[in-house]
């Protein structure tokens, strides 16, 4: 595998990406989320596309503008079309054999996807995008739901209540808020379902259970849809081991289809 560093422009602002190059004619492009490097939390995305290269199949991540290596102001994921469009047609540039690009994103990347109606890309991978848009907001019933069946399982937070160790007024308080419908989607969560609604490609959203942003993803999202793949017991990053080999078998797929 040869692993080279490209620069490109965007919008009068250079930026900068890092392929792993590989023969097959379908490649990844990573969008990474929030503020993150597009190495990734805990060099997630790097070893994630070393591992996706090795399997033969190029990889293209990149600093959108205002982050990391990358030129120019920060304007976060409701911007980031034009970086994704620029960082696209670099990689077409880079490698010419391939015919095929499936997009990544994770959080606010995968909104940025889904708002952009697939940026020009020919699959999606989207997990746990953020749908979230008010970050005071308390957890949407469906995540509470989710945390006190884990608490239940866990001997150790049972023994905790039977020695009165949990604070019952909070406890009840949050019980309370499980048993509440969910609230109607946001503004944002109703945005990207009409972008995505425009894409006409393969689409996979797999989540990680553990996760708030995926939980309120879940609440606002319509129900029983195909695309979603449940990672059990993932965080947000899909940081446990099981879950990264998880996640690799869920990009394969794609870009074996």
């Amino acid at each position: 595998m040869t692993r080279r560093h490209l620069t490109f422009a965007c919008e009068g602002s250079v930026l900068v990406g890092t392929l792993d190059e590989a023969s097959a004619t379908s490649g990844l492009l990573i969008v990474s989320g929030g503020n993150e490097l597009r190495s990734g939390p805990w060099a997630g995305q790097a070893q994630l596309a070393a591992l996706v290269a090795e399997a033969g199949f190029p990889v293209f991540r990149f600093d959108r503008r205002g982050v990391g290596d990358s030129e120019g102001p920060n304007g976060e994921f409701r911007s980031s079309a034009p970086d994704i469009a620029a960082a696209l047609a670099v990689f077409r540039e880079a490698c010419p054999h391939v015919t095929r690009i499936v997009a990544m994103g994770n959080c606010d990347a995968a909104s940025a996807l889904m708002l952009a109606g697939g940026a020009g890309c020919d699959g999606l991978i989207l997990s746990n995008p953020w749908t979230i848009e008010d970050d005071a907001a308390a957890p949407p019933p469906e995540a509470l739901r989710g945390h006190y069946k884990q608490r239940l399982a866990d001997p150790a937070a049972l023994k905790r209540l039977l020695r009165g160790e949990v604070k019952l007024s909070a406890l009840f308080a949050s019980l309370l808020g499980a048993l509440k419908p969910a609230p109607p989607p946001t503004g944002l969560a109703q945005e990207i379902a009409a972008g995505i609604a425009r894409f006409a490609g393969a689409v996979s959203l797999p989540i990680a259970s553990r996760d708030r942003t995926a939980q309120a993803f879940l609440s606002a999202w319509k129900k029983g849809d195909p695309r979603i793949q449940l990672c059990e017991g993932a965080s947000h990053s899909f940081v446990e081991p099981e879950a990264r080999v998880w996640l690799l078998e869920r990009v394969l797929e794609v870009l074996q289809a």
